[in-house]
């Protein structure tokens, strides 16, 4: 197993690695709207914050040498489930070419009170 670690994303806010590497597959820890160059949670609603994690998972997965078209699996966590149509809108910018396998979930409360967070599984490339 390998360790995946890159400032182009937040770093982690408990004891855990922003990804491992094992098998050749890459696996995420959860990805939360924090802009990686302030530190600081992103304003705005799910929209914003949506395009905030996707962006962060973009970089881990690049640091881990591989990307979104190779992601095989997604959860995401939503505060309100209201919000699923807002975020598919954004999912679908994010993952085009190859659509992964995907479970939602709404959640009684994330970490920093965050209205999104999203985990997934890549190949590496």
């Amino acid at each position: 197993m390998k360790a995946i670690k890159t400032d182009k994303a937040p770093a982690p806010i408990g004891p855990y690695s922003q990804a491992m590497e094992s098998g050749g597959l890459i696996f995420t820890s959860g990805q939360i709207a924090i802009d990686p160059q302030t530190n600081a949670l992103i304003e705005g609603g799910v929209v914003e914050q949506a395009k905030q994690v996707f962006e962060n998972l973009k970089a881990v997965l690049e640091a881990a040498g591989s990307d979104l078209d190779h992601v095989v699996k997604t959860t995401i966590f939503l505060k309100d489930m209201n919000d699923f149509s807002k975020v598919n809108e954004i999912y679908a910018t994010y993952f085009g070419k190859a659509v992964p396998a995907r479970s939602t979930v709404e959640v009684a409360r994330l970490p920093k009170d965050v209205l999104i967070e999203v985990d997934c599984i890549a190949e590496k490339k």
